[in-house]
């Protein structure tokens, strides 16, 4: 095992040199998997480790695991070369790695506060396992403080060794975003901070192996609150998307023509998709921390408020698709291309879709065959079976597959008259209509067609 606390630029200047490097991935979601793909593209022998088993088969496989499939491919690529390896035991990963890679978030419980516990039993694993002489960067999303305060007390207290002395720590706050459209870190602006010069040092030279474009900070509040800022000014322009998106409906207008005007690089940051609220969880985590001040942040809330509402207008404008051919949502029948995760606007959607009567189909491309068979019985194994003698189409997810539905072997299965809700903005209303599908979407003012 070799030791990282006084690394230096020429020790890791080659992939050779790094090859005698192991890095450990702790949690493979897409922050994970980014991180894991970067460290193995550099050279480094790459351990990556989740507590989700069909995630770690997913990724055995580089099929289906939530990132792009330019990762997909590379990630592939590195296993098949044995240069990445995955492990179900955390201890293994944690004991075999010189540079740990924490990339485990805060979660919310139902009342949106932060659940630390599940964050600090990780954290208790990794540190009952940290060896003498490794590097360990948390590259998750916390409150803010919980770097300096639970993540290296915990480390410590668990290790038995001393942060900055013993072992060294640093914090790269990386926000995994699907309008960041990162496909891998060579590209990126990484953020490094550390409270001690030394730790710093070591993880910016070990960083710059993977992009040269790395800042430091020896201020790791800065750092987290520089990404929890940035999460919360996103989820801000989305509710701002979702209310101008609204008018444009109503007034028979097309948001994403009149969003191309405006836009000078066609970036959909501005989005009003109601896919997957990436930014739900920082908006709440700092929030929170500004509680703990006395500080009520008034427009973050708000725009949460509106963001929250994304259910209940994903399904009225399923209901008022539905009655332009005199049906209600009540007995009808709606098959979802969403995420089968729990606590996810699909799961939202599916389960006030079957409060309200109707029988839901739901197909999630990121699954495999195998793995809807141990879900609920409305899981489908294909988008074929899910879309069979339906009335609706609800698209809740925006895999590049579906970008280019076969939209004519689809309506064939539905029934007539076929109805299309788009709420994440991936189909143009002219091809969907030209099929014959009645068509409403998040933003799409549909002329002509009145749904009051």
């Amino acid at each position: 095992m070799s030791s990282v606390l006084k690394l230096q630029a020429q020790d890791v200047d080659s992939n050779e040199k790094r090859s005698g490097f192991t890095v450990g991935v702790i949690g493979c979601g897409q922050n994970g998997l980014l991180y894991a793909d970067a460290f193995a593209e550099a050279g480094y022998r790459v351990i990556c480790n989740d507590d989700n088993p069909s995630l770690l088969k997913r990724i055995s496989r580089a099929k289906n695991c939530g990132v792009s499939p330019e990762i997909e491919a590379s990630l592939k690529k590195h296993i098949n070369r044995g240069n990445l390896t995955i492990s179900s035991v955390r201890k293994s990963a944690v004991a075999q790695s010189d540079i740990v890679i924490l990339a485990i978030n805060a979660k919310l419980d139902a009342k949106n506060k932060v659940n630390v516990s599940e964050l600090k039993a990780a954290y208790k694993q990794v540190g009952m396992s940290l060896r003498q002489g490794s590097l360990l960067i948390y590259g998750g999303i916390n409150c803010f403080g919980g770097v300096e305060t639970m993540l290296k007390e915990t480390l410590e207290n668990t290790s038995g060794l001393k942060s900055g002395k013993d072992f060294l720590l640093a914090y790269n706050p990386l926000q995994f975003s699907k309008s960041y459209s990162m496909k891998t870190l060579s590209n990126a602006e990484l953020i490094i901070a550390a409270s001690d010069l030394q730790s710093l040092n070591v993880a910016t030279e070990v960083l710059k192996t993977l992009t040269l474009n790395v800042r430091q900070t020896s201020h790791v509040r800065f750092a987290e609150l520089a990404v929890l800022f940035k999460m919360a000014q996103q989820d801000a322009c989305t509710a701002l998307a979702k209310e101008l998106a609204i008018f444009c409906e109503k007034s028979g207008m097309d948001y994403f023509k009149v969003q191309k005007l405006i836009s000078d690089d066609g970036n959909s940051s501005f989005s009003p998709t109601v896919d997957e609220e990436e930014n739900r969880k920082g908006t709440y985590l700092l929030i929170e921390s500004a509680e703990n001040f006395n500080v009520k942040l008034r427009l973050p809330a708000i725009s949460r408020q509106i963001n929250e509402e994304v259910t209940k207008y994903a399904i009225n404008l399923t209901q008022e698709t539905l009655r332009v051919c005199d049906k209600s949502l009540r007995r009808a029948k709606v098959a979802v291309i969403g995420n089968a995760n729990q606590d996810t606007v699909t799961a939202r959607y599916v389960n006030t879709a079957i409060a309200k009567g109707a029988k839901v189909t739901l197909y999630d491309p990121l699954l495999s065959k195998n793995e809807t068979l141990d879900g609920p019985p409305f899981l489908k194994k294909s988008l074929n079976e899910a879309v069979e003698g339906v009335d609706c189409l609800v698209i809740l997810t925006g895999q590049k597959q579906f970008e280019q539905l076969n939209l004519r072997k689809i309506k064939t299965s539905m029934k007539s008259p076929a109805l299309l809700v788009d709420l994440i903005g991936i189909t143009e209303p002219e091809s969907i209509q030209a099929e014959g599908f009645i068509y409403r979407g998040i933003g799409r003012g549909v002329v002509g067609v009145n749904l009051e």
